[in-house]
């Protein structure tokens, strides 16, 4: 889930913040942001695990561009955001990727 995006009036930028509900994560012993904006790094950037099982971390984005983006659990399982402002196929045809516009 994509729960906050705070625009910044000091810096062209946008913090948001990236969630992944207990009922997914809870299962995972780690999770990772990865999109275009860390070069699809599968390792780059890492969620923290709550109490709860829930997933979160907040990065910084450029404004006025749209970003791909999904979530690694294990370093195996994909999934997606359910709230992401759109999503687009993959190019591999199997899956699709969530779209973050800020």
């Amino acid at each position: 889930m994509i729960t906050r995006k705070q625009y910044l009036k000091s810096r062209p930028v946008c913090k948001v913040t990236f969630k992944l509900p207990a009922e997914i994560g809870n299962s995972a012993n780690k999770a990772n942001l990865v999109g275009e904006f860390n070069g699809w790094d599968m390792s780059a950037t890492p969620m923290k695990k709550l109490r709860n099982g829930a997933f979160t971390v907040t990065i910084d984005l450029e404004r006025d561009r749209e970003y791909q983006f999904r979530y690694l659990l294990d370093r195996m399982q994909w999934e997606n955001a359910s709230n992401a402002d759109r999503f687009i196929p993959t190019p591999y045809g199997d899956s699709e990727n969530c779209i973050v516009i800020v």
